[in-house]
């Protein structure tokens, strides 16, 4: 709406900027859809290009390559998802910004917070009494008035508080790319000696670069009571000290991972007589597990072993977005994350666990 408001102006130039070619395509199409009937001007849909009767033009463009975006005079640019460019620093340091420099143009840069990166930077910059060319504006997802206020509240519930507070607050958070909160506020149980109850574990391989963890978790008050984890073993002594784990405990499932090496060791296991369940983990498998774990320890439901190579873990697990607009969850370079992982795959045989039992009161 912004770019056609401009487009009114005899001669304007106009540029849409957004991370990905996807992103350009997706807002693309929304304005072809939603141009008013008869509107004075040409589509030319192989360059992204709306030419107006006027002599104004709009063009859809990539920050993929920034360096193809230098070399032209704009009167108006839009940067759409600004945080999520990549160098985005310098994309606009030394290309987008110089467009603007003959036509004194003026630019609308618009974006999900993600941290204190430059989109902050500017936003900042926008809140400066010292920079009257530059204005700051912030608007929450509760004040668009397309979206139901049920589904705000929905996501409240639902989502971790910091994915909420930054993708439906629109806050800056000072731990942008960490992912749990509330830590060392649970992580104050001391090692358990087994006693009655419902419990899973969650199994996260591991041989020589990497570790093994075995988590259990009692599913009935949502505390870890068991963590072992160990590398540089073999995987024929790693199913019998899982097999010993079991025998303790006697959990009710056993989620173990599958992927790689996974498939043979769940095999073995299987032979074995343990009650376990594969889980494959991909993209929207991890996000689905490490969120809903997130979410656990922001409502304080679960409880934690003090144990330090697991709160070292958990402290440092980060998110960082994607290209295409998503979330890559991670261990920092150098650190591991085979704790968050079995901890994480526990969780979620907490919930798979108590499917089970509900269907089979059914």
């Amino acid at each position: 709406m912004a770019c056609l408001l401009e487009a009114r102006k005899a001669g304007a130039q106009i540029w849409y900027v957004a991370p990905t070619f996807r992103m350009v395509d997706l807002h693309w199409r929304t304005l072809r859809r939603n141009l008013p009937p008869g509107y004075p001007a040409r589509l030319k849909q192989a360059e992204r290009r709306l030419v107006c009767d006027n002599g104004a033009e709009i063009v859809f463009r990539s920050a993929d390559n920034p360096d193809h975006l230098r070399g032209v005079g704009l009167d108006f640019l839009v940067v759409d998802e600004a945080a999520f460019i990549a160098n985005g620093a310098t994309a606009w340091g030394e290309a987008m910004r110089p467009t603007l420099a003959d036509r004194r143009g003026r630019a609308l840069i618009i974006s999900t917070p993600r941290g204190h990166d430059w989109f902050h930077s500017m936003y900042s910059r926008g809140q400066d009494p010292g920079e009257p060319d530059s204005t700051a504006f912030w608007f929450p997802t509760a004040s668009n008035p397309t979206i139901a206020p049920g589904e705000v509240e929905a996501a409240a519930r639902e989502l971790p508080q910091r994915i909420f507070e930054q993708e439906f607050e629109a806050r800056f958070l000072d731990d942008g790319g960490s992912v749990f909160r509330g830590v060392r506020r649970a992580a104050v149980l001391a090692p358990a000696e087994p006693y009655p109850g419902r419990f899973v574990v969650g199994v996260d391989w591991g041989k020589r670069d990497d570790f093994t963890v075995f988590c259990v978790l009692d599913t009935e008050c949502g505390a870890v009571v068991a963590l072992e984890r160990f590398n540089q073993i073999d995987y024929a002594v790693q199913t019998q000290r899982l097999g010993t784990l079991c025998e303790r405990w006697r959990p009710k499932l056993v989620q173990a991972e599958q992927n790689s090496i996974g498939e043979p060791l769940l095999e073995q296991l299987l032979r074995d007589g343990l009650p376990v369940r594969g889980f494959k983990t991909t993209a929207g498998s991890k996000t689905r597990i490490i969120d809903n774990l997130a979410l656990a320890l922001d409502q304080q439901a679960l409880t934690l072993p003090a144990d330090p190579v697991l709160v070292c873990e958990l402290e440092a697990y980060t998110m960082e977005p994607t290209r295409s607009g998503h979330y890559r969850y991670s261990a920092p370079p150098g650190l591991h994350d085979d704790c968050v992982m079995a901890l994480a795959l526990a969780w979620d045989a907490r919930d798979q666990a108590t499917d089970d039992l509900l269907a089979a009161f059914l």
